[in-house]
């Protein structure tokens, strides 16, 4: 279960807490105030922060603070009596998970650290900005494909329109919404940022609408949606595939109207939103099957921008490589200098299915667990160093080039691979047999660039890259 990290200067208050989520099974500390929890979050691994508002010395608002710098993945959920409810709503626009008012239900606590401890599990799962990285550009690679990218998010930063960021999980999506948000003119207000898939479906609508007092059961006062929160700013709804249809209507009268109710209240509610969104999920296969609707994608697909997976931009590895020593060299106080070519090669032959993420988790233990000043190949894990072992007795796996050899026993991910880099093999040995082994040329016709082919070429063994004919 998750680490919880209690701060209040009320004892009572602590105790009651702590006992609360340990019987639910949590882990938990606490602290007097927040220097002692800034201490805690120094030498402990913490998934939720639950703060009282107003405590002597190091006080909630400025806690928060320190921990949205220094631990962006770390959610803070405030408590606050009812006449601080601004200065809650203001926390929240400040970057607060979420809050609490006094005197409050232990079971509205319990389901607010409950979604934040999944949050904060999905949000571990994406690519973030490190300590003191803020002036930093928050995107990495020069590949092609990356270029294009930010070419069309300089285009359509400052622009109202909506952008729909598809791409497989970890191909970095909340940066893109970070870099639409910093180049826009709304950059001086809140960029609100929710992640669907952490929400129980009971409670989207509450969550993006807000409710009203009595609304439904718990509801023990109002509280304003995550569109109010944004107003004059950026609302960033990463896995909207997720949101549940009968919700999908009252989203889609909100970014067509800018206006909406809140739940359990009467009264319309006019807002100036940005929208971002961004899946990993088809949804063309979703509204097909009925689970999402066509006129709400194409609502938010004005401007589509498709992240390629880090398999296909290979030429972007060593420079994501030395990002990230450098990141966790600031961040766990090491002075890795560099990686091994060795090392280096391994990494750029990897096809990387869980993408940055991936990658930055690797490098982050790499720096952490390094002797000497270089990372090397014996250092990473064996799925990058071992080639696999070679059996005699093939089987037949039918693809698109027929029958495929596999090892005896061969799991069908294995399988599927060996039939990738068998096409691979042929459309490439096609496009240089083409263009009389000009490897310039047969990037083109590929379309992909000529460090990826050349990456390509000698991981398939086709030939020395470097010895291509006519290679301009």
């Amino acid at each position: 279960m998750a680490h919880v990290l209690i701060v209040d200067d009320e004892l009572n208050i602590r105790r009651v807490l702590a006992a609360m989520l340990r019987r639910d099974g949590y882990e938990v500390t606490t602290a007097a105030d927040g220097e002692q929890a800034l201490a805690v979050l120094q030498k402990t691994p913490v998934h939720v922060v639950v703060t009282d508002l107003v405590m002597p010395g190091v006080g909630g608002m400025e806690l928060l603070r320190r921990v949205s710098a220094e631990y962006p993945d770390v959610p803070v959920i405030l408590i606050t009596a009812h006449g601080s409810v601004d200065s809650a709503v203001a926390a929240l626009k400040a970057g607060a998970f979420d809050y609490v008012t006094k005197p409050f239900e232990q079971e509205e606590l319990r389901k607010v650290i409950a979604k934040a401890a999944r949050a904060h599990d999905l949000e571990r799962q994406n690519v973030h900005e490190g300590v003191g990285e803020a002036e930093r550009p928050p995107l990495v690679g020069e590949s092609p494909a990356m270029r294009t990218i930010y070419d069309m998010v300089a285009r359509v930063a400052d622009s109202p329109s909506t952008v729909l960021i598809t791409g497989e999980s970890g191909t970095g999506k909340e940066l893109i919404a970070k870099a639409l948000h910093r180049g826009s003119a709304r950059r001086d207000k809140p960029l609100i940022k929710v992640n669907c898939a952490a929400i129980p479906k009971d409670l989207v609508e509450s969550e993006l609408f807000g409710y009203e007092k009595g609304a439904f059961t718990g509801a023990v006062g109002s509280k304003p949606g995550r569109f109010e929160l944004a107003d004059g700013g950026t609302l960033f709804l990463d896995e909207i595939g997720e949101i549940p249809v009968e919700i999908q209507v009252k989203l889609l009268r909100a970014l067509q109207e800018s206006e909406f109710e809140r739940v359990g209240g009467i009264k319309t509610l006019k807002v100036d939103v940005r929208l971002i969104a961004a899946t990993n999920r088809d949804l063309k296969a979703l509204i097909a099957e009925g689970r999402f609707r066509e006129d709400l994608y194409y609502r938010l697909a004005v401007v589509p921008i498709a992240l390629p997976p880090l398999r296909d931009r290979r030429e972007d590895v060593p420079l994501l490589v030395h990002h990230f020593i450098e990141k966790y060299n600031r961040r766990l106080g090491k002075k890795v200098s560099g990686i091994e070519d060795e090392a280096l090669q391994l990494l750029l032959g990897y096809a990387w299915p869980g993408n940055i993420r991936e990658l930055e988790n690797l490098m982050e233990r790499s720096v952490l667990f390094a002797d000497g000043a270089r990372i090397e190949a014996s250092a990473l894990p064996d799925a990058l160093r071992e080639k696999g072992p070679v059996a005699p007795t093939p089987i037949a796996a039918v693809g698109p080039l027929g029958a495929i050899a596999a090892p005896s026993g061969a799991s069908m991910k294995e399988i599927v691979r060996l039939a990738q880099a068998e096409l691979e093999k042929e459309l490439i040995g096609r496009a240089l047999e083409e263009t009389g082994g000009n490897v310039t040329r047969a990037a083109k016709r590929l379309q992909i660039s000529r460090k990826s082919l050349q990456v390509k070429m000698k991981e398939l063994g086709l030939r020395d890259a470097e010895g291509a004919a006519g290679d301009e």
